[in-house]
């Protein structure tokens, strides 16, 4: 068959290959949908057209059909529902799936598929469906951020839309690699539109001194991991996840141990490749970043960094946890409870790490920066139970689902309480010109509003009952009580996050001190925020979900329980 017969056929949509890619590129239309805004930003940007319509607006309209294509292949995997590409073509395939789930909206979860994408190299699931709906509802709610504080002005704002939902491309094709070459593309995508946006404030040297500082530090951390996932895809012979788990098999085949020179350069990769993602966790030791980067980088992208980038990296440590330590010949028990141990020693590290360096910052993002990587450290926790669970025979599926339910729960109750702590921020920000903690005191006389906002977020920060941070860490806590009864050092994770709750009580409790009982100083600029604005608005609606999760548990936790079974 010559070219153009191939050609012909590709076009007229016949042939296994064309049929793998249509089905492929229409369960990636998210992320098509996103790459096809950032284009229609930069013509904007070159055509002067953002003169007449306002850049913030395509960058909203494209977020928000993104995600409502997620919302229907999430209702159509919930019925199990699949595209026919083969028979009905692509525009068909898309109106016949668009149908499914609209039909299915209010349908009961009745099971799922995976399906590989692009030979191999992504995965759709429900999980990774889960995290893109997560990932494109966070970006309408940062972009309705920037729109209220007016952040990035009218030159700027093509430029920094672009680089937010490029951003956001590259946690999405995270949230859904199943290939060491995605696994690194995804981190990068993800990583260089972050450095810029750190360093957007170009007339700050702390701007830019934090936007230089991440930059070396990513660079470092991305050298190390790429070495290391060379290591391991040279060591197994294969990059796809779904085969690394019984080429580890092959190679610990006398079991887990160091006697062996390929078991010990396995090790040494797996290290490596651990050193990228404690780099996007901001995990201790690879947190050196954080602080600076939040302090210098606008509150609304250091709201952004702190939510998004860690979703997307939890999301792809699961898969690659899983991938190396499971496989057609069983479970690598040895491998699976070392990596558990590790993470969970890393967690508590973080957590307590976090917590006690927080004590002694006076700016506000500082502070927040380390409660960032103490929250890391709490959900570090649940994929250390996860791999201690499955690292024996006799534990239950169930309970291995409970644990990435409890990370999913987490980290949708962390969006709402982070983004609402970092908007009030922006907002003081906007007008007291000042991020210090001092700085607002008795704010509760001239803003009620922001105050009992603020403290809402906090308390649901620290996980204080009715409000949703406590069923995020009981989850967490709970997976990780089920994982003592595999090995002891649990106990001392569990232990470890109680003691860390309590802690980390008392500066968030000295934030709503100073706003709330402190008394304003006479010559203190003013805060005025009513309900009636726009601005009182957008932070009682954060706000109110965070207390809405704490007492609606129902219809998260079944989502996240259907998102947690893909694996099992």
């Amino acid at each position: 068959m010559d070219f153009q017969s191939l050609f012909s056929q590709f076009l007229s949509g016949g042939g296994t290959l064309q049929a793998s890619t249509y089905r492929s590129l229409l369960l990636f239309s998210p992320e098509l949908i996103l790459c096809g805004t950032i284009v229609l930003l930069l013509l904007g940007r070159l055509t002067s057209a953002d003169k007449c319509i306002p850049t913030h607006w395509i960058a909203m309209l494209g977020s928000m059909v993104a995600f409502f294509v997620v919302i229907l292949q999430f209702n159509a995997l919930s019925m199990g529902a699949a595209v026919d590409a083969e028979s009905t073509g692509g525009f068909g395939a898309l109106l016949q799936w668009i149908l499914s789930g609209l039909n299915s909206l209010s349908a009961p979860f009745a099971g799922g598929s995976s399906e590989r994408l692009f030979t191999g190299l992504a995965v759709h699931d429900v999980f990774s469906v889960y995290f893109r709906g997560f990932l494109l509802f966070f970006l309408v709610f940062v972009i309705a951020l920037t729109v209220l504080s007016g952040m990035p002005d009218q030159e700027d704002a093509p430029d920094f839309y672009t680089l937010l939902c490029g951003a956001v491309v590259g946690m999405l094709v995270m949230s859904s690699a199943n290939h060491l070459l995605m696994l690194f593309l995804g981190i990068e995508m993800a990583s260089v539109p972050s450095y810029a946006m750190t360093g957007f404030f170009k007339g700050r040297r702390q701007s830019s001194e934090a936007s230089l500082k991440f930059v070396v530090y990513g660079a470092g951390a991305a050298g190390v991991m790429l070495f290391g996932i060379s290591l391991l895809a040279g060591l197994t012979g294969t990059a796809e996840f779904g085969e690394l788990g019984n080429r580890m098999h092959a190679i610990f085949t006398s079991g887990f141990g160091m006697h062996h020179p390929a078991a010990r350069m396995v090790v040494l990769a797996m290290l490596m490749i651990s050193v990228g993602f404690a780099f996007k966790l901001s995990i201790v030791p690879f947190h050196f970043w954080c602080p600076d980067a939040f302090q210098g980088a606008p509150a609304e992208v250091a709201g952004f960094l702190s939510i998004a980038s860690k979703a997307a990296a939890f999301a792809l440590l699961v898969r690659f946890s899983l991938a190396v330590t499971s496989g057609t010949s069983g479970v690598l028990h040895g491998l699976s409870l070392a990596m558990g141990i590790g993470l969970g020693t890393l967690a508590i590290v973080s957590a307590t790490f976090g917590n006690l360096a927080a004590y002694s910052q006076s700016n506000a993002k500082r502070l927040l920066a380390y409660s960032t990587i103490a929250h890391a450290g709490y959900m570090l926790m649940a994929i250390s139970a996860l791999l201690v669970l499955r690292s024996s025979v006799d534990v239950a599926p169930e309970q291995s689902e409970r644990a990435i339910e409890g990370l999913l729960y987490y980290l949708a109750v962390y969006l709402f309480m982070n983004l609402g702590a970092f908007a009030i921020v922006a907002l003081i920000r906007n007008q007291i010109f000042s991020e210090e903690i001092d700085d607002y005191k008795g704010l509760v006389q001239q803003s009620p509003l922001l105050a009992v906002c603020m403290a809402t977020c906090l308390f649901s920060l620290v996980g204080l009952p009715p409000l949703g941070g406590f069923y995020g860490k009981f989850f967490i806590f709970a997976a990780v009580f089920d994982a003592t009864s595999v090995h002891w050092f649990m106990w001392v994770v569990l232990a470890a996050g109680g003691l860390n709750t309590v802690i980390g009580l008392f500066y968030y409790l000295r934030i709503a001190k100073v706003m709330c009982i402190d008394v304003r100083p006479a010559d203190a600029r003013e805060v005025m925020l009513t309900s009636s604005s726009s601005s009182g608005m957008y932070v009682i609606l954060v706000s109110g979900m965070v207390l809405v999760l704490g007492i609606v548990i129902q219809p998260l936790s079944r989502v996240a329980h259907h998102a947690a079974a893909a694996f099992f």
